[in-house]
């Protein structure tokens, strides 16, 4: 069996543990990830199971060595990537044969076209791949193929993974006007109650708190009632209004920290695996297929070459804006968490004896910053998301 990354990984792994213990962590991450046991390893299995050796190494021998170690794998595993395609398995005469392309296009929303027009691409490079290995007149053009077929599998992937992430973003924004309206809920109970209380407070001012000529002072707590007031108008309206749209069940739910490793170092890799760098690595092979010999001084291998090197810059930067807002989010998160149990001994201090007003304001900063710790969380999973689809580990 054609399986150069596993082999390439045995190898790896072997140098510090040797081949029998090297082929048993292989084959635990097989069985413990439910993998097909016969399935050819690509970049994606590999990184799990060097995760796994992570792990271990950082039991054994500490974090230093251990990630010494990582960062020298993964950036080996990057030159990998860039010589030798994920192999693919032949599909055989026995697949059933898909259906026409116009009988799929038909009903079909706008929106989900470019994930079929994925589809195809990926079912047509397979076509292609499995016709090239049986004629050899073409065998000159197999490995364009195989790049061509990892293309088109990664971006049926990033579609795949866009149409998820819609949803997600779907029920993020759901949840989060839910904890908007609970927000205002908790401020429409402090305004209400602080109104009154000015209310009360303005009623035993014996001084005069407006003249009512233009230019005159007013008395402070005039000027803060009149401005409670508004804010508690505004915050009624807001309620009216989005109250019976929201569905405060998806508030229910604690927001969900996910747990991540947001390693520069692993940005080599997710930049071999993304879509455009896969194609322009696909329209070199092919180039140089089509010069032959004169592969060094054909005009269009340089072409090909100077289109990878720009997707690969491209995908770089477009990969680290969204690692660092991952990172972003991650470290707001990391300042929020304490706030929760802060908030909490706050209001263990307060008591039975607090008083209305001390109350709401203790609610409604707990539902304050319960909203912005859902907020930044679901920015981290849908940044994860994207990284994923992009062809993150």
């Amino acid at each position: 069996m054609n399986d150069p990354y596993r082999d390439w990984l045995r190898q790896l792994l072997a140098a510090e543990m040797g081949h029998r213990k090297a082929d048993a962590m292989i084959q635990g991450a097989v069985v413990g990830r439910g993998w097909p046991a016969m399935q050819p390893f690509g970049p994606r299995e590999v990184v799990a199971v060097l995760q796994d050796m992570y792990a271990a190494l950082t039991d054994e021998l500490g974090d230093a060595r251990a990630d010494k170690w990582i960062e020298a794998a993964t950036q080996n595993l990057a030159v990998l990537m860039q010589t030798t395609p994920a192999p693919a398995e032949a599909s055989g005469p026995s697949d059933r044969a898909p259906q026409p392309v116009r009988a799929q296009v038909q009903h079909r929303r706008a929106h989900d076209l470019p994930l079929l027009l994925a589809r195809v691409h990926h079912e047509t490079a397979q076509r292609s791949l499995d016709a090239i290995r049986v004629t050899p007149e073409l065998s000159g053009l197999e490995r364009a193929a195989e790049w061509d077929l990892q293309a088109t599998r990664a971006e049926l992937r990033r579609w795949e993974a866009e149409e998820s992430l819609a949803n997600l973003r779907a029920e993020h924004a759901r949840s989060e006007m839910a904890e908007q309206v609970r927000s205002a809920r908790a401020q429409e109970k402090l305004l209400d109650l602080t109104v009154r209380e000015l209310e009360g407070e303005l009623k035993n001012i014996r001084e005069p708190v407006y003249s009512g000529v233009p230019g005159q002072p007013i008395h402070p707590v005039r000027t803060q009632l009149s401005h409670n007031r508004l804010m508690l108008s505004q915050t009624r309206a807001f309620l009216e209004v989005f109250t019976p749209l929201a569905d405060e069940a998806g508030a229910d739910e604690p927001p969900q920290i996910p747990a991540l490793d947001l390693e520069s170092r692993r940005l080599s890799i997710s930049v071999q695996q993304h879509p455009n760098v896969l194609r322009a690595r696909h329209a070199l092979n092919y180039a140089q297929w089509q010069a032959g010999e004169q592969v060094y001084g054909d005009p269009r291998v340089r072409e090909a070459q100077e289109h990878l090197a720009r997707a690969e810059a491209e995908a770089a930067h477009f990969i680290q804006e969204t690692l660092g807002s991952a990172k972003s989010h991650h470290d707001q998160l990391g300042a929020l968490l304490p706030r929760v149990g802060e908030l909490e001994q706050q209001r263990r201090q307060l008591g039975n004896a607090a008083d209305a007003r001390s109350q709401a304001r203790a609610d409604f900063e707990g539902q304050q910053l319960r909203a912005a710790i859902r907020l930044h969380s679901n920015r981290l999973q849908e940044s994860l998301g994207l990284l994923e689809a992009l062809g993150g580990p």
